[in-house]
Order: structure tokens, then sequence, then C-alpha cells
């Protein structure tokens, strides 16, 4: 097993556990601090990954990190999951025109030999998610200027919440489509 692999799960962790460790370590450490680590660990995942998505999502943390050490203010480090949603909002919309979908691509790597219809279908799942990060992206940015814990509260686990269940329910629809097409 490459040393990257370890690596890049354990970058994907703390990014995936970013609203929490926000949440606690803006009771002990500057908001500077936490920008730094956001920095460090979106650099080294980009670095790893080399993809279109680690690459916004390295200019996010970037971005978020900017505001916080310019204002001396958490605004940036908690805008941070906002970022995210126009990134993948970006990534996901641009497939759309260019083509291929990223949902089709995910589905090649099962499928590679992926019929007409299966192409159409990927390309309205990935029109669900461009609506479901303009509506995360949207509750995600109401919730910068609330209190921490709402912002934690939402960012760190409604949110979490909300991706399995549309995953979820994905998987459960593709599921029942492929059983209704077989002879």
């Amino acid at each position: 097993m490459s040393v990257s692999i370890p690596i890049n799960i354990a970058l994907g962790a703390l990014l995936l556990a970013y609203p929490v460790l926000v949440y606690f370590g803006l009771q002990i450490h500057s908001t500077g601090a936490i920008a730094a680590v956001l920095v460090l660990a979106t650099s080294l995942r980009t670095l790893l990954i080399r993809d279109y998505i680690s690459l916004l999502m390295w200019l996010a943390a970037l971005t978020a990190a900017a505001f916080s050490w310019l204002g001396d203010s958490a605004i940036g480090l908690k805008s941070y999951p906002v970022f995210i949603s126009i990134c993948m909002l970006t990534a996901f919309s641009t497939s759309l025109w260019r083509g291929p979908t990223i949902i089709e691509r995910l589905a090649r790597l099962q499928d590679p030999d992926l019929p007409p219809e299966g192409i159409v279908y990927c390309r309205k799942v990935t029109q669900v998610w461009c609506l479901f990060f303009i509506i995360n992206g949207s509750i995600a940015c109401s919730t910068v200027f609330a209190d921490d814990k709402i912002w934690a509260l939402y960012n760190g686990l409604i949110a979490y919440i909300a991706m399995g269940i549309l995953l979820a329910g994905e998987y459960i629809l593709r599921q029942r489509a492929i059983k209704k097409n077989q002879p």
C-alpha cells in the first residue's frame, strides 16, 4: 500500500471533521492557527490527489484563511463550507456542459459500457447534486454569522446527514431502475 493512501485518508478525515475542529479550536487557539492547519491539510491533499476538485478545495481554503488572517476573525473559517459548496457546484455544473458528468465518470468505474439511458440518468443525478450544493451552500452561508454551536451543528452534522440521505436515496432509486430494466 502506498504511503500516500493512509496520509490521504487522514487528511480526508481531518477535512470532514473540520467544523468540529473549528468549533473546539476557536475555544483554545487563534483563528490564524486554525487557518494555517486548514491551508496545510488542503495543500497536502492537493499535492497527493492532483485533480480539479482538490485544487478548487485548496483555493477555497486559501480564501477562507485569507479572510480569517486579514480580519483576525472566525468568519473566514466559518465560510469554508460555503466555499466548498461553491467549489462542488462549480465542478458538477461544469461537467454538465463539458461532459461527461462527474456522476457518469463515477458510474463508468463500475460499468464502462454505460447505456444511453444510463448517461441520461447520470445527467439528472448530477443536476440533483447541483441543486443540493446550492441549498447546502445557502444554509451554510446563513450559519456563518450564527452562534458557533449552530454553525458546527449544521456544517458538522446536519449537512453530512443530508448528503448521506441523498447518496442513499440515489442508490436505492438506481437499484430499482436496474431491476426494472432487467429482463
